[in-house]
């Protein structure tokens, strides 16, 4: 799908994408600038941080192709929630078979978000890797890497809060980790912009 179908399906009155998909794609933005400014960085003068550049080149490259996977699973993800939710209660055993396809697709609607966290906190921690040694002419790619990054933790954290509520505790408990993963992903994002802002003004 082209951006400018992509942005017209996420402007319509349709459930998917939306917001979950928007913070799975600000994560592989956010891989694809660290994986270009790794690029940028195998110059002859930069051989002696070749493995180093090498490796992120890999890892960034893996977590933009987790990350739009993620995108596509937040709206089957999303579908499903509707679908479980449109489930016959008439009887005391649809409503228990409702319920528990209702707390399945959420605990599931969930997790796409969280895991959307865990692949910004990687990435972050591929461009904090590669800021002391990447290209200084590309640099602001970095910190617009880690602005995507902060991005995609910030609206992850509402995609999961929102389904959380939903929960019963015993099953949302098992995404507070996630939840205070954002807390240090943001900290960790700032503080990389801040650096690139430092290095760009010398």
């Amino acid at each position: 799908m082209t951006i400018e179908h992509y942005l017209s399906e996420l402007a319509a009155k349709v459930p998917a994408p939306g917001g979950g998909a928007v913070a799975a794609l600000h994560a592989a933005q956010a891989a694809a600038l660290v994986a270009m400014v790794a690029r940028y960085t195998t110059r002859a003068k930069d051989a002696e941080h070749r493995p180093v550049v090498d490796r992120i080149i890999e890892a960034a490259d893996a977590a933009r192709a987790r990350s739009l996977a993620l995108a596509d699973a937040d709206a089957a993800a999303f579908t499903a929630v509707g679908v479980a939710y449109k489930l016959p209660k008439d009887t005391d055993a649809e409503r228990g078979a409702r319920t528990a396809a209702i707390n399945a697709a959420l605990v599931e609607a969930a997790r796409v978000p969280a895991a959307v966290v865990d692949e910004a906190d990687e990435i972050l921690s591929l461009a904090a890797e590669l800021l002391p040694v990447g290209n200084p002419n590309v640099v602001t790619d970095i910190g617009a890497a880690a602005d995507a990054a902060r991005a995609a933790a910030m609206s992850s954290q509402l995609n999961i809060e929102i389904n959380l509520g939903s929960l019963p505790a015993e099953l949302g408990d098992a995404f507070a980790a996630a939840l205070l993963r954002v807390e240090t992903v943001t900290a960790r994002a700032d503080a990389l912009h801040a650096d690139v802002l430092h290095a760009v003004r010398g």
